[in-house]
């Protein structure tokens, strides 16, 4: 099995079937250098204009810069990629993050679709430092009577996917049955992430690497930072998803993103009776009655044009290990 290490001559601001970046097979491992959301490098350089993904007659929302597209060349439409996780190491002392017009959970507002009488909040940046051999992030406060505050990182992918089903782009921004911009912390170092495939080759693309982040990424932003991250890439035959999945060494997880977000629930638990019961061997009845209370939940995002919900089943439920993590 081989190992690359893909220097990206393009960034993408879009989840589609773009001229491949890198051909590799299955059980091959890369190596990613990745961009923070708002296109900047390690050495705080902006992007360079000639490494912009470009559309003529048109102009594309520039966040959330994507590296690939990774082309597997065993993928078929209607496998499952298992994205293995293998390392994430942030490469900068400073995260950016910041609250803007019109974006975010409190707002009713995304992006020219104004649906509030009220002016706009004002566009607030913050910047936090790492110490990154203690795994802290540290915010200075001056407004506030405790002055400083350090918290623990917990580093994941912001932004990873495949081709969007029927031959679809969709923006970097937005999450959806191709994974995308999920901004769910379960997508981080140790864990496999299983993509449906929806387009031979897959495609798969990825970006937005958070320091930290909580549940629903509130103000629109997390701790964006650049990383270089590890991935290895294994087709799997013979097994079908609609909607990504999760592996950890606790949980089975699911994905779900749409609007509302009541909506994503339903997609998320949905996807996760099906993995137990074509997989696990419970019924539909008895899953979702034991789901019901030994399962958990948590958002990924309610800022995105989708928001996306996590469900996760605790794997010590499980009744069998036939698809234990590789």
């Amino acid at each position: 099995m081989a190992v690359y290490e893909l220097e990206p001559a393009k960034f993408y601001y879009t989840f589609g079937p773009h001229e491949p970046a890198l051909r590799v097979h299955s059980g091959d491992t890369v190596v990613v250098v990745t961009r923070d959301a708002f296109g900047y490098d390690s050495h705080r350089n902006p992007l360079p204009e000639a490494m912009k993904q470009r559309v003529p007659g048109t102009s594309l929302k520039e966040s959330n810069p994507l590296v690939g597209p990774i082309y597997v060349e065993e993928a078929e439409e209607g496998d499952l990629l298992a994205v293995h996780i293998r390392r994430i190491r942030i490469n900068r002392d400073f995260a950016i993050s910041k609250q803007s017009k019109n974006f975010g959970s409190l707002t009713g507002e995304y992006e020219g679709h104004i649906l509030l009488y009220n002016d706009p909040i004002p566009t607030m940046w913050y910047e936090w430092k790492l110490d990154l051999e203690r795994n802290v992030g540290i915010l200075e406060l001056p407004g506030s009577r405790l002055g400083k505050v350090e918290v623990p990182l917990r580093p994941f992918i912001g932004s990873i996917g495949v081709a969007p089903a029927f031959g679809r782009e969709e923006t970097s921004l937005t999450p959806g049955e191709f994974g995308g911009n999920m901004d769910c912390i379960e997508t981080r170092e140790g864990t496999t992430l299983y993509l449906p495939v929806w387009a031979r080759g897959a495609y798969l693309l990825l970006g937005d690497v958070h320091a930290l982040q909580g549940d629903g990424e509130l103000n629109g932003t997390a701790l964006e930072v650049t990383a270089e991250v590890t991935l290895k890439v294994e087709v799997m035959k013979g097994r079908r998803a609609g909607w990504p999945r999760i592996e950890d060494e606790d949980y089975i997880m699911t994905v779900g993103s749409t609007r509302p977000l009541m909506d994503c629930v339903r997609l998320a638990q949905m996807e996760l009776l099906r993995w137990l019961v074509e997989e696990y061997g419970f019924r539909k009845e008895d899953a979702w009655q034991l789901n019901s209370q030994v399962g958990a939940m948590r958002i990924g995002n309610v800022v995105d044009p989708c928001y996306s919900v996590v469900a996760k089943f605790p794997k010590r439920y499980l009744m069998t290990g036939r698809y234990a993590m590789s």
